[in-house]
């Protein structure tokens, strides 16, 4: 088996302090930070994203491996800027403002990091004036906004404004998502793309930023 597929397997199993050896062996044996990074570190991501999708693991088994995912990106952290390798995209993420969950959307940086993303993650209870700040500042292409309550939805409404006032809308992407959420909700407010769960929101948000 190659040192790739073997970083990728262990990955998968959650054994982090494995993966970490796994990458500095292959760094030492002179294989590019790129192809680490992605035969590897996010390969064994994109099979945990597929499982959780399809309900074959679950949160725990998804923390593990991104969790030995990020042990093994922090050597590959400086190489990958040395050789000018660029992120796949940058989103920022949030929990909406007078929310306070945050399970779901860590669970969507993950997997938004697992797809080679960089994300920018605001925490929860977050203003539509804050998504923004960070987005303007940041150069992002995409805004994501979480929520879990019924009566916080309507902030992502505040964002989608917030953005149109900013003259940011065109060059933005807002994406929602959260248990009450639904995609005629997403049609109603004028946001961008709806997704269901948190594999499924990196798939999209790979998608914007390469379009």
């Amino acid at each position: 088996m190659s040192i790739l597929s073997e970083i990728s397997e262990n990955l998968q199993k959650g054994r982090a302090k494995v993966v970490r050896e796994l990458v500095q062996q292959a760094i030492d044996e002179g294989i590019s930070a790129k192809e680490i990074l992605e035969e590897g570190l996010l390969s064994g991501m994109n099979v945990i994203g597929v499982k959780f999708k399809n309900n074959e693991v679950f949160v725990p088994e998804v923390l593990v491996a991104a969790r030995a995912m990020n042990q093994g990106a922090e050597l590959l952290k400086p190489l990958l800027a040395e050789a000018g390798v660029g992120s796949a995209g940058k989103v920022c993420l949030g929990t909406v403002k007078g929310d306070l969950h945050d399970i779901g959307k860590n669970l969507v940086k993950m997997m938004m990091e697992g797809k080679g993303l960089e994300v920018i993650d605001l925490g929860t209870d977050v203003p539509p004036e804050k998504y923004i700040e960070v987005a303007k500042a940041e150069h992002c292409q995409i805004i994501a906004c979480s929520a879990l309550l019924t009566t916080t939805m309507g902030v992502m409404a505040d964002v989608v404004k917030a953005a149109e006032a900013a003259g940011i809308r065109d060059s933005v992407k807002i994406m929602i998502g959260g248990a009450p959420v639904t995609e005629a909700f997403c049609e109603q407010i004028g946001a961008d793309r709806y997704t269901a769960d948190a594999a499924s929101a990196a798939e999209v948000a790979v998608e914007l930023c390469s379009a």
